[in-house]
């Protein structure tokens, strides 16, 4: 006899929940495996290993399997293999190039602009992208108990002005759909707020964490859903990324993508064309293409501003507006992010 229906769903749940959980706990973190996966030179393992003890090596398996083999050139793996360029101390790069501590008025709260702020509600991603400006967050400082976050939620009750909360981190979706809902549920209930944002690199680097638990507490509230993505190069983007940003659009969640410019994996107009163009045809709008946070370890994959303002102007040439990304530099004090133009103001680099 056939199984009910109600069976079979609670089972393709519980196959849900293991399967990103399983995924998100079977992490290749040591250099010499992913070296050995992807037939890669092992000469180069005593580098990566160096850098990878000053920030760890973290990516997941259905990543990895988007990779060419035997590339050390390979887009995707250049973002997550730790090298020498590491270690270089190049300066004007800083433990925390946006001072973020300086906007840090309650553990686990960032407020740097009017109307919203971000909370840090996990103190790590599933993959460590290797340009990441918070590698050297304090996330111990800001890892936080139930009676710290009544502190943080009262914090937003306190301020009517505030619009949305964007939950950031680390990754809010490397959290389990227990703790997200309750946080969600809690947001839902202060009047002044209208939507909830989840900036997340997971739906890419692993999508089976589109469940059904976690489009039922994300979606369903009574705030406006935004997903802002983390996505850098077309190549990121397979079936199952597509099949679960499909889930995510016919739930009603607005899909933003925000990428940075890097060196070697993207700064090219033909490569962020690509992109853009694979975006939207996965119904996700190109939102912000930033300029490199300067934080320590990262500026082998930094780009000039004014290479950065070329490729713009060529994407405008070749591209209708609407999947030109807005290119952005984040600087500290400044109420907004700040827009990288032809004529802009704000000092260039070299």
């Amino acid at each position: 006899m056939a199984k009910s229906p109600a069976v079979d769903s609670e089972l393709i749940d519980i196959h849900e929940a293991r399967r990103w959980q399983d995924e998100l706990s079977d992490l290749v973190t040591a250099p010499e495996e992913l070296i050995e996966l992807l037939q890669l030179d092992p000469e180069q393992l005593p580098w990566a290993q160096q850098a990878s003890d000053k920030f760890a090596l973290r990516v997941p398996r259905p990543f990895i399997r988007r990779m060419r083999l035997a590339d050390p050139n390979d887009p995707l793996l250049l973002q997550v293999l730790p090298g020498a360029a590491e270690l270089e101390v190049v300066a004007g790069f800083s433990a925390d190039p946006l001072q973020e501590a300086e906007a840090n008025p309650l553990p686990g709260v960032v407020h740097k602009y009017h109307g919203r702020l971000l909370f840090i509600t996990a103190g790590q991603c599933a993959v460590n992208c290797r340009y990441c400006f918070r590698r050297e967050f304090p996330y111990g400082d800001n890892h936080l108990n139930r009676k710290q976050w009544s502190a943080a939620l009262e914090y937003v009750r306190a301020r009517s002005e505030l619009r949305e909360v964007i939950l950031s981190g680390g990754d809010p979706l490397v959290l389990n759909d227990r703790q997200l809902g309750w946080l969600a549920g809690e947001l839902a209930q202060i009047p002044h707020l209208n939507k909830l944002r989840i900036h997340s690199r997971v739906p890419i680097v692993a999508p089976s964490r589109i469940t059904d638990e976690m489009l039922s507490w994300f979606a369903q509230s009574r705030l406006k859903p935004v997903l802002v993505l983390h996505c850098n190069h077309a190549n990121e983007i397979d079936a199952e990324v597509r099949a679960g940003l499909a889930r995510l659009r016919n739930a009603g969640v607005i899909l933003l993508n925000q990428a940075v410019l890097l060196r070697g994996v993207n700064d090219k107009c033909e490569t962020l064309e690509s992109l853009s163009e694979t975006l939207f045809d996965a119904g996700v709008l190109p939102y912000y293409l930033h300029q490199l946070d300067r934080v320590n370890g990262a500026a082998h994959f930094e780009v000039s501003d004014s290479a950065a303002v070329e490729i713009i102007e060529q994407m405008r040439r070749r591209l209708p507006g609407y999947l030109v990304p807005k290119l952005v530099r984040e600087i500290p004090g400044v109420a907004s992010k700040s827009p990288i133009e032809a004529n802009s103001k704000i000092p260039q680099t070299n």
